[in-house]
């Protein structure tokens, strides 16, 4: 961490330390996101069922707001990842891993934009007065229409996500001090990202998830940060 020493200038973090901190942001992430989407989203949501969904979030709007407090934690940590994977990654391209977090950045704050769809949704529920001019069905149908928007910009910034996922797969390649298998992981992963995100953005018909199977470089890269990446003492 940084450390002050007489003089009153501050130390920058060091490289292991920085590796623990993104280590630990991504695990965290790695446990919070799947519950918010599939555990809390995705029960709240029947297919195909605005009457059903509506029926679901309005007698558990409690689990939607701890689904939207999630992903905020998640975007935050995002951000905190970025910022230590750029000062790990530094010692091998200082301006291109600048790069790499500014795509990761830009990433969490388009996981945060929409979340505001699901905000939407809970002022549909919340019965004021103003909201007696929608039917029920109107109601529903919108409650519907923001769930789907949610997940569809979420999507979207997906893509954001696999192009920094490639970039940091070729500086994890490219680093003295890391495995080069794990940097071509890595560039799996950011593919996998890309071609699931523009086959959703060019056909309505995509409904295959090649992600699902080239993330193991993101689940591989927690691990090498914590048990690997804490002992690197790389030059700043």
């Amino acid at each position: 961490m940084n450390a002050e020493n007489k003089s009153g200038q501050i130390h920058d973090i060091s490289t292991g330390n920085a590796a623990v901190i993104a280590g630990i942001g991504l695990l965290i992430m790695a446990i919070l996101a799947p519950i918010a989407n599939f555990s809390i989203l995705d029960g709240l949501m029947v297919p195909d069922d605005p009457t059903g969904t509506f029926s679901n979030i309005a007698s558990s709007d409690g689990l939607l707001r701890l689904g939207i407090f999630i992903f905020l934690i998640v975007a935050v940590l995002d951000i905190l990842v970025a910022w230590a994977l750029y000062v790990f990654l530094k010692p091998v391209n200082r301006s291109l891993s600048l790069l790499t977090a500014w795509f990761r950045i830009v990433y969490a704050a388009m996981l945060a934009i929409a979340l505001f769809d699901l905000i939407k949704v809970l002022q549909l529920l919340n019965g004021a007065d103003y909201l007696s001019v929608f039917t029920p069905d109107q109601l529903e149908a919108q409650v519907m229409l923001f769930l789907e928007s949610f997940k569809h910009g979420w999507e979207f910034g997906l893509i954001i996500f696999g192009f920094h996922l490639l970039l940091l797969g070729y500086l994890v390649f490219k680093a003295g001090y890391m495995r080069k298998i794990l940097g071509i992981l890595i560039l799996l992963a950011g593919l996998g990202y890309l071609t699931d995100g523009f086959g959703r953005l060019l056909s309505s018909h995509y409904n295959i998830s090649i992600s699902m199977f080239t993330f193991i470089g993101e689940v591989v890269l927690i691990f090498w940060l914590l048990i690997k990446g804490r002992k690197i003492k790389a030059a700043n």
